[in-house]
């Protein structure tokens, strides 16, 4: 078939009325196959069960290709099972509206329309009946009808590794591969009467990146995330309960935008330190740290009645007789839950003796999971590949900097761990000047969303961005599901392709 004699191109479901073109059609494509043809009370039987299941092309209104599938629960049949076993003996009883896979039962092309990618059209349609329905996955049982030439030289397995690294071309494994399914186990005398294959086949699969599987909770997992990031003015505050109502009145603004997070820059209260200006740097934070339970209570009481989850930016924190920088995420369940800054500054560490933390984790909310770094932390890569391996979909990077070269590290760095994550990393600082506070003097900031840069995201992986020194709110929506897709079927795949066979990454 030459592409210009093409006029048109249809997918349509497949009618009883195209029986006797299919039949026609299978006989030519399975002439070394005995009992080659599917029989029409069984196309009936399909159509009947699974009519969406069920598709063919057709070019200038002949039949050029057909998709036939059923849904499966996949758990009742192992993973060697043959063709006979998985469709009930032909007679597809075994399909069920209450599987969770969608199993390929045929699909093939009339050789005179190859060439034209019509293949992966069907293809492509069984992918998105798979997300449509929500199941877990697509799987089938593939031939490999070139592995007769080189069944006295090759098992199954070296065959089918030497097609993925392109020694061999096989017609059918070969474009299965190409179409993003992979190899999960070789099937034994899958289909009687495949002499070409020698009875082989290959177990395809296609997960389904954005299945979610059944819940019994009312509450369904956000697949788009608001942030609502606030870039704090640093000014003098009478007493704690200044500081809170001007705090309060930024999470009810973002939170009037119905966002699902609120972000503080780190060491949003420092004004406090203010009436203790008078004592050394050091007692002068101890003494700010006293403030931090009352402050996190407030702001928890916060998020349950504004139902928002509140990143609390960080705070000093006295554990014993040792000093460390606490962030706390209050969620709008009422639960609270802490992390530490991990790297202090010299300057942390020398004027107020400061601490570095121990603990690195993932927090799971109603919006995925998220993890968090404090400022400094943010230029070691290492930490967040570590969350990221945990399954991060979102990095919050409260941070504090007085001039654009220490604004400049943390700005740059947490871009590039939303480039080589795959994820989205939220920074908030503060603006403004303290002058009545020893090494609070002067801030520099400009709050800002990173993505990863890849053709769903802004060219310049910069989702939004507040106006430098301002003191202002940012608001940003995040679709995680990009994240999937990137992971996936991206570019580049910064994740899946790390080299794990001659380095590795893991914590003490």
């Amino acid at each position: 078939m030459i592409v210009k004699d093409i006029e048109n191109v249809e997918l349509k479901f497949l009618d009883l009325k195209d029986y006797q073109e299919l039949k026609s059609t299978m006989k030519e494509v399975y002439k070394n196959i005995p009992d080659n043809y599917w029989e029409e009370r069984q196309i009936k039987s399909l159509i009947k069960k699974f009519p969406e299941g069920q598709v063919v092309i057709k070019v200038n209104g002949h039949l050029a290709g057909c998709s036939l599938s059923i849904i499966v629960d996949y758990d009742r049949f192992e993973d060697n099972h043959t063709f006979q076993e998985i469709t009930g003996r032909e007679t597809f009883n075994t399909h069920t509206e209450d599987g969770d896979v969608l199993y390929g039962i045929d699909i093939f092309i009339k050789p005179e329309y190859r060439g034209l990618r019509l293949g992966r059209r069907l293809y492509d349609y069984r992918k998105e009946l798979c997300e449509k329905l929500n199941l877990k996955s697509i799987a089938f049982g593939g031939r490999i009808p070139n592995y007769h030439n080189y069944a006295d030289t090759l098992t199954p397995k070296k065959y089918i590794e030497k097609v993925k690294r392109k020694e061999i071309h096989d017609p059918v494994l070969s474009f299965q591969i190409n179409n993003d399914f992979h190899p999960a186990k070789i099937l034994k005398g899958y289909l009687d009467g495949d002499k070409a294959s020698k009875e082989f086949a290959v177990l395809m699969e296609w997960d389904n990146i954005y299945y979610e599987k059944p819940s019994k909770k009312a509450a369904a997992k956000k697949k788009v995330v608001r942030l609502g990031l606030i870039q704090w003015q640093m000014r003098p505050y009478k007493n704690l309960d200044e500081l809170l109502h001007q705090a309060e009145f930024f999470i009810d603004s973002v939170s009037g935008y119905r966002s699902d997070f609120a972000l503080f820059p780190e060491f949003f209260n420092a004004p406090l330190m203010a009436e203790n200006n008078h004592l050394p740097e050091a007692e002068a934070i101890r003494e700010l740290a006293k403030h931090t339970d009352a402050i996190v209570q407030k702001f928890s009481e916060f998020s349950v009645s504004y139902n928002i989850n509140i990143i609390t930016g960080s705070m000093p924190e006295m554990k014993g007789d040792r000093l460390y920088n606490v962030g706390h995420i209050c969620k709008r369940d009422g639960s609270v839950e802490r992390f530490e800054k991990l790297h202090v500054t010299p300057d942390e560490a020398k004027i107020w003796g400061m601490q570095g933390g121990s603990g690195l984790r993932t927090f799971d909310t109603d919006c995925g999971k998220i993890g968090m770094l404090i400022c400094y932390d943010v230029e070691f890569p290492e930490l967040s590949r570590l969350l990221a391996d945990e399954g991060m979909d979102i990095l919050f990077v409260p941070f504090l900097t007085d001039t654009q070269n220490g604004f400049s590290r943390v700005r740059h760095c947490a871009q590039a761990r939303a480039i080589e994550n795959e994820c989205y990393v939220a920074i908030a600082g503060s603006v403004g000047n303290l002058p009545k506070v020893h090494n609070m003097d002067i801030q520099f900031a400009q709050s800002m969303v990173f993505t990863p840069c890849d053709f769903s995201f802004p060219t310049n992986g910069v989702k939004a961005e507040a106006t430098p020194n301002a003191e202002m709110i940012l608001i940003a929506d995040l679709d995680l599901d990009l994240l999937r897709e990137l992971n996936q079927f991206g570019s580049v795949r910064n994740l899946k392709d790390r080299r794990k066979d001659i380095f590795e990454l893991r914590r003490k």
